[in-house]
């Protein structure tokens, strides 16, 4: 499998080209999703745009996590369930974090990859406007 590397967590080639894309060919940093618990990489996902969040929860192991700094915003979140058109509700996860020339994330991308039908999609983004950001790259 190709994939694109970042802190070791792989992020296979299609989903690393499609986040770029994304994110309109600004610096990024990629990081692949995987479970700290038992390095599983299928997972449930939970996004609510208007708060800019993301959590997931391992298919394998059901451990949850969030994900960039959503754990500060969560509890008056309203997330709901990420669904792919086909329905499928399980996922490959890959974070991009969009960088300012001074190398501090400005922007959150999550893109997921449909384990039902392959179909790549962003379905949470949002503005960092805060400092220092380096916290927020561990936290994938």
């Amino acid at each position: 499998m190709d994939t694109e590397q970042w802190e070791g967590a792989a992020v296979p080639r299609e989903l690393a080209e499609f986040l770029r894309e994304a994110a309109e060919y600004r610096p990024v940093l990629l990081a692949g999703c995987v479970c700290e618990g038992c390095g599983g990489r299928a997972f449930t996902v939970w996004v609510d745009d208007s708060a800019g969040c993301a959590g997931r929860g391992c298919l394998r192991c059901g451990q949850l996590a969030f994900l960039a700094d959503s754990a500060e915003v969560w509890v008056d979140a309203e997330p709901g369930a990420a669904e792919c058109p086909c329905g499928g509700d399980e996922f490959e996860a890959a974070v991009a974090f969009s960088l300012t020339p001074d190398g501090s994330v400005r922007w959150v991308t999550v893109g997921l990859r449909c384990l039902r039908d392959g179909a790549l999609g962003v379905y949470v983004d949002w503005k960092i406007d805060y400092v220092p950001t380096d916290h927020l790259l561990r936290a994938v």
